[in-house]
């Protein structure tokens, strides 16, 4: 028998809705088990518009200075943040096996299969944004949307960066923060006023300190810091030293967000640099703040943000 052709289309269609995957993030957290130990993750917020995975700086930083950001955007849909093995709330690391980008691609994999996850949104601050482009060059499927914001996408251009912001303070603080540089033994109180001064100018501009950074400070890792970065942000000395995906910005098949803070260590400059080299990608940067920028400037960062995603 023959099927009038409307009903037909409405079969059709009712089948394939019902087979499109159905997300259902459940707000909470909990820990999952990873090789190497178990990683503390959230969800926070419901709605169905698509999810964001957060991935926060580091090596080994910790996600809670994300907070504001994730408070706010998970009130129009599901944010997911997780502290990366060795730091915050995770399994604290010495092995250094397991401090590789490797093995932090496949923390983000055992998550997203954990919540089953589908499409979604990457977005990465800092170290993240390097973990986040090398995610995506190796899973693009289901990432509808990318954000990397202060983003590092060559750790030479992070150092020379660094050289230049520099030279705006004072000469006798630059020379303090080049012997940190060069490892040469120092007095310590200048070496503390100058790194006071230096990540003060260009990384946490808002005062008094949020409690959300000083809690992420007091829970990194500073081994797995040291490994893969180095010393300090002006010294990239660890694994990740020669990291460089320049050649690979132009792989990138979705929407690209970069955003940069007006003073921050990844230099506006820089970032428009890295924005030039992405296929459509947008650029936005965010005035009155340093690194931190869902700290030093939230409603300004906010807004740059929903108008990426399409909120109203």
């Amino acid at each position: 028998m023959k099927l009038p052709a409307l009903f037909a289309f409405s079969l059709v269609l009712l089948f394939s809705c019902s087979n499109q995957p159905k997300q259902s993030l459940k707000p909470g957290e909990n820990y999952l088990e990873v090789p190497g130990g178990r990683i503390w993750y959230r969800v926070a917020g419901q709605g169905d518009q698509l999810p964001i995975v957060m991935l926060h700086g580091g090596p080994g930083f910790t996600s809670y200075y994300l907070t504001p950001l994730v408070d706010s955007l998970s009130k129009d849909r599901p944010v997911i943040v997780f502290d990366q093995l060795g730091c915050g709330r995770s399994t604290p690391l010495t092995d250094t096996s397991y401090m590789t980008m490797e093995n932090h691609m496949a923390q983000l994999s055992a998550l997203l299969k954990h919540l089953g996850v589908g499409k979604y949104i990457l977005y990465g601050h800092s170290f993240g944004t390097m973990l986040a482009t090398d995610f995506y060059l190796q899973h693009p499927e289901n990432i509808e949307r990318v954000v990397l914001a202060s983003p590092c996408m060559r750790a030479r251009s992070w150092e020379l960066d660094a050289d230049t912001l520099m030279m705006q303070l004072p000469d006798t603080t630059r020379q303090v923060l080049l012997g940190i540089r060069d490892k040469k033994q120092q007095d310590s109180l200048r070496v503390v006023r100058a790194l006071d001064l230096y990540y003060g100018s260009f990384y946490n501009r808002a005062k008094p300190l949020s409690p959300y950074v000083d809690t992420s400070l007091q829970k990194q890792s500073l081994s797995v810091y040291r490994y893969m970065w180095g010393i300090e942000e002006f010294a990239a000395t660890g694994t990740l030293k020669n990291y460089d995906r320049l050649k690979d910005l132009g792989k990138f098949k979705v929407p690209v967000l970069f955003t940069a803070g007006t003073y921050d260590a990844a230099r506006p400059a820089t970032v428009r640099y890295y924005a030039s080299l992405t296929p459509g990608a947008q650029f936005a940067e965010i005035p009155d703040a340093g690194h931190s920028t869902m700290t030093d400037n939230l409603p300004a960062d906010l807004l740059v943000l929903r108008k990426f995603l399409g909120h109203k």
